[in-house]
C-alpha cells in the first residue's frame, strides 16, 4: 500500500450521537492492512448523523457465509481479486441474487487494474463505484462512501413507499370485505403493524357510540392491542391511559390525523360515525412512514364507510330496531355458537297481558314499555348476559345458570317501569332451557319455547325449566290438534244444545250451543275444557267458532217461528274470534244466510274477557248491538269486574257461575247470588243461574230473583234431533 492511502489516516472529527444506530459497511478484502487501514480512514465518520460500522470479511467464502447474518448492509466494499481472479464478481452475483440485498451499494476496489470488470458487468450487478487501491484517497473514500450510503438510503426509502402502498393496496380487499366492527378494528390493526414494520407497543381503535345503545355517544374501544388489549368494549375514559385518551380526543376534536414524538392518530369518518386509530411507536416515525400513514388513513375511511353500510345491514337482519337488542335472527346465530355448554341457559321471558296493555293504552304506550324492560334486562343481566327480544313480547336471555334463577328475573320485574309519564307495573312467565343438551340453536329455541307454553298454562307456576316430559306432552298437544283440525274441516264435530228455562215460568226461552268432539263409537276424543283451549292458542277456534255459529243459526231457523219456539240461540265466543277483524262480518252473514234477526243471537263472552278486554272489546260489542244481536258475560262473579266497566260495555245478560249455585254452602254464596242479581236489575240485565242441578237449588235461584235457569235439572246437552224431542215433549217447541 502506497504512502498516499496511509497518508488519509487522519482522525475525523467526532460528532453525532452515540445511541443512534450505525450504518453497516462490509469490507471483503483478503488483504489484511487494507483492512487496517480502511478502519483507520472511517473511524469517527459520521453520514447523516450516524456512525459507520464496519464489518470485516477476508474472502469470499467467509462472505458468503457471514453476509446472509447480517441485517441489510448499507455498502459493501469489495475486492475484485481474493482466492480467484473472478471471486469478487462471483460474489456479486450471490449478493444481488441469493441474498437478494437489492438496496446494498457495492464499491469495488482493485489493486490488479487489468481486472477490471466490463461495463456490462455494472448494468448487470448495479455497481455503485469502482476504484484501484492506488487511486483510493481517504478523501476519496470518505465521498465514495458517503454517496453510496445516501443512494441506499433513497433506494431503501422508494422500495418502503413501494412495500407499503403494495400493502395497502393489497389489504384493501380484505378491509373491505363484509364484517364486523371489532373484525374490521382487527384487521387494521394487522396491517399497521405490518406497514410501519417496527414493534408497536399498543394500538386502539376507537368509535364514537355505544355498539349496544344508540342513544349512547361516548368513545368506545372496538379493537386493541399490547398494553391496551384488554380495553375492547369499554368506554374509552375506562383508559388508565390519559395520552392516549387525550391524542384520540384532538383526532375527534380537529377532524384530523394527528402525529406525535411516540404515536399517531389516523382519523376516519363517515355521515353516521366516526372513529380514529391510535399507534403507539418506541420512536418518531420518519417522514415516510408518516406519508405512508396518511395514505392508508385515506384508504381506511373508504373501508370504514363500506363497513358503515355493512353495519346498517347487519343491524336490520339481527338487532331488534326498538330496543337495540339481537333479534330472533341474532340470538339463533347467538345460540349456534354456546349450544353444548353445561354451564348456560336459556330463558324467555313473556310478558304477560301485553296485548290488552297495548290495545288498552295504544302502541306507543306498548313500544315505552317494551323500550323500558330491554332497557331494565340490560341493566340487571347485560353484563353477564347476552339479551334479545324474538317475538313482539317475548324476551331471552342467554348467560351462566347460576346467575338466571327464576327469582332472579322475577326480582327484576318487581319495580314497576316508566313509561312517559306513568309508571307500570309488569308480570312476566318464564321459559328456561339448559343448553348442555341442544346442539344446535333451532333446538335449545324450541326446548326454552316448550317450557314457556306450558308455564303460561299452568295455574301454579309462572316459570317452568325444560324437561323431557314437556317435550311429549306438546307433541301429544301437536298430534291432538292435527286430528281436531281434521275432524273440523271433516265436518266430524258436532254441536250439541243446552236450554235456558224460565225458573217462574217453565218455558224455553233460550238454548245454548255447546261444541262437542265424538270419536265416532259413541265416546269423545276429548271433552271441551281441554279442545277449547287448544283452539283458542292455535287459532283455529276462528273457524271452528264461525262452524259453530252456522250450525246453531242453521238449527233455529229449522225450529221455524211461534211461541213454542226458543227465542234465541246463545253462542259462546272465544277473544281471539273477537280480535278478528272479520268478526262482525261473518256474523252478520250467517244471520242473513239463516234468515234470523239480530235479537235471536245471544253471544257469550267470560267475565275475565269482558273485563281485562273491555277496551278493545267495546267497538265490536257496540256494532253487534247494533244488528240486534244480545250480548251476555259468561262465568260471572269468577273475575274481578268493576262496576264502571260493567256499566261501559253493551252487555244484556249476566250468566251466574255454577260455583254460586251448585255448592251447599252456607250464607256467604246465597248473598253474592243475590247482590249480582240486584246488580243487574238496576243496569237491566237479565240473569241466568248455570249449574242448576236440583229443584231445590232451582227454587232457591227463583226466590233470589234469578230469571232464567241452566244445568242438568232442567236438561243436560243433547244433540239436535233429540232437542226436537225434548222441546216436543215439554210443549214448547
Amino acid at each position: 500500500m502506497n504512502d498516499e492511502w496511509i497518508s488519509f489516516a487522519k482522525e475525523a472529527e467526532e460528532g453525532g450521537d452515540s445511541t443512534v444506530p450505525g450504518w453497516c459497511i462490509v469490507v471483503v478484502d483478503d488483504d489484511e492492512e487494507v483492512h487496517e487501514a480502511t478502519r483507520f480512514a472511517l473511524r469517527h465518520v459520521h453520514v447523516h448523523g450516524r456512525p459507520l460500522e464496519l464489518v470485516h470479511l477476508f474472502s469470499a467464502t467467509e462472505a458468503r457465509r457471514v453476509l446472509p447474518t447480517l441485517d441489510i448492509p448499507a455498502v459493501i466494499l469489495l475486492d475484485v481479486v481474493m482466492e480467484t481472479e473472478n471471486a469478487g464478481l462471483d460474489l456479486v452475483d450471490f449478493i444481488r441474487n441469493d441474498c437478494e440485498l437489492a438496496a446494498t451499494r457495492i464499491v469495488l476496489r482493485t489493486g490488479q487494474p487489468g481486472y477490471a470488470p466490463e461495463l456490462s458487468v455494472f448494468a448487470r450487478y448495479d455497481i455503485n463505484d469502482y476504484f484501484t487501491k492506488a487511486e483510493l484517497s481517504r478523501t476519496r473514500l470518505i465521498t465514495a462512501i458517503t454517496s453510496a450510503v445516501k443512494s441506499h438510503e433513497q433506494i431503501r426509502t422508494i422500495d418502503e413507499s413501494r412495500r407499503g402502498l403494495e400493502l395497502i393496496v393489497r389489504s384493501s380487499p380484505s378491509l373491505l370485505q363484509p364484517q364486523g366492527l371489532a373484525n374490521f378494528a382487527e384487521g387494521v390493526l394487522t396491517q399497521a403493524k405490518a406497514l410501519l414494520r417496527a414493534p408497536i407497543d399498543g394500538i386502539v381503535c376507537a368509535q364514537r357510540g355505544s355498539p349496544l345503545d344508540p342513544n349512547d355517544n361516548r368513545l368506545y374501544v372496538v379493537g386493541a392491542a399490547g398494553a391496551l388489549a384488554g380495553a375492547v368494549w369499554h368506554p374509552l375514559s375506562d383508559l388508565h391511559a390519559e395520552p392516549v385518551v387525550a391524542a384520540i380526543a384532538r383526532a375527534l376534536r380537529e377532524r384530523r390525523n394527528v402525529h406525535g414524538d411516540d404515536y399517531s392518530v389516523l382519523y376516519m369518518s363517515t355521515r353516521e360515525r366516526e372513529a380514529a386509530i391510535y399507534v403507539a411507536t418506541p420512536t418518531r416515525l420518519n417522514d415516510v412512514d408518516h406519508q405512508l400513514l396518511e395514505v392508508f388513513a385515506s384508504n381506511l375511511s373508504a373501508c370504514f364507510s363500506n363497513l358503515q353500510h355493512f353495519e346498517e345491514v347487519h343491524r336490520l337482519a339481527f338487532r331488534d330496531p326498538l330496543t337495540g337488542l339481537m333479534n330472533r335472527s341474532g340470538l339463533l346465530r347467538e345460540l349456534d355458537g354456546v349450544a353444548g355448554r353445561q354451564d348456560l341457559r336459556l330463558v324467555l321471558v313473556d310478558i304477560d297481558h301485553f296485548t290488552d296493555f297495548n290495545d288498552g293504552l295504544g302502541q306507543e304506550a306498548g313500544d315505552l314499555l317494551l323500550s323500558a324492560v330491554g332497557q331494565r334486562l340490560r341493566e340487571r343481566f347485560g353484563g353477564h348476559a347476552s339479551l334479545a327480544r324474538i317475538g313482539a313480547d317475548v324476551f331471552a336471555v342467554v348467560g351462566e345458570a347460576e346467575r338466571l334463577a327464576p327469582s332472579e328475573l322475577q326480582a327484576a320485574f318487581e319495580p314497576p317501569f316508566a313509561c312517559g309519564e306513568h309508571l307500570t307495573p309488569a308480570r312476566v312467565t318464564l321459559g328456561l332451557c339448559d343448553l348442555g343438551d341442544c346442539t344446535d340453536g333451532v333446538t335449545a329455541l324450541r326446548h326454552a319455547n316448550i317450557a314457556l307454553k306450558a308455564a303460561k298454562r299452568s295455574l301454579n307456576d309462572s316459570a317452568l325449566l325444560y324437561q323431557a316430559g314437556l317435550a311429549e306432552h306438546t307433541r301429544h298437544r301437536l298430534g291432538m290438534l292435527g286430528q281436531l283440525r281434521r275432524d273440523l274441516e271433516g265436518n266430524r264435530l258436532e254441536v250439541w244444545y243446552q236450554p235456558q228455562v224460565g225458573l217462574a215460568d217453565g218455558r224455553t226461552h233460550a238454548v245454548e250451543a255447546l261444541l262437542r268432539w265424538p270419536d265416532g263409537r259413541g265416546g269423545w276424543v276429548q271433552p271441551p275444557n281441554v279442545f277449547i283451549p287448544l283452539a283458542e292458542y292455535s287459532g283455529l277456534i276462528v273457524p271452528m267458532g264461525e262452524f259453530v255459529l252456522d250450525r246453531a243459526c242453521g238449527m233455529l231457523a229449522g225450529l221455524g217461528n211461534g211461541g213454542r219456539v226458543p227465542e234465541r240461540m246463545a253462542v259462546n265466543v272465544a277473544m281471539p274470534q273477537l280480535r278478528d277483524p272479520g268478526f262482525v262480518a261473518m256474523v252478520e252473514r250467517t244471520l242473513k244466510r239463516h234468515g234470523l234477526a239480530g235479537d235471536r243471537l245471544e253471544l257469550e263472552i267470560t267475565e275475565s274477557i269482558a273485563m281485562d278486554e273491555a277496551l278493545a272489546l267495546r267497538r265490536s260489542l257496540e256494532h253487534l248491538r247494533s244488528l240486534g244481536v244480545r250480548v251476555a258475560i259468561d262465568d260471572f262473579g269468577t273475575g274481578y269486574s268493576s262496576l264502571a266497566q260493567l256499566r261501559a260495555l253493551p252487555v244484556d245478560a249476566l250468566k251466574i257461575d255454577r260455583r254460586f249455585v251448585s255448592e251447599r254452602s252456607e250464607g256467604p254464596d246465597e248473598a253474592f247470588v243475590e247482590c249480582i242479581v240486584g246488580l243487574a236489575r238496576r243496569l237491566g240485565l237479565s240473569t241466568v243461574a248455570e249449574g242448576i242441578e236440583t229443584e231445590e237449588q232451582a227454587r232457591l235461584m227463583q226466590a233470589l230473583g234469578c230469571e232464567l235457569g241452566q244445568g242438568y235439572w232442567h236438561a243436560r246437552p243433547m244433540p239436535e234431533a233429540m232437542l226436537r224431542q225434548w222441546l216436543a215433549q215439554r210443549g214448547t217447541g
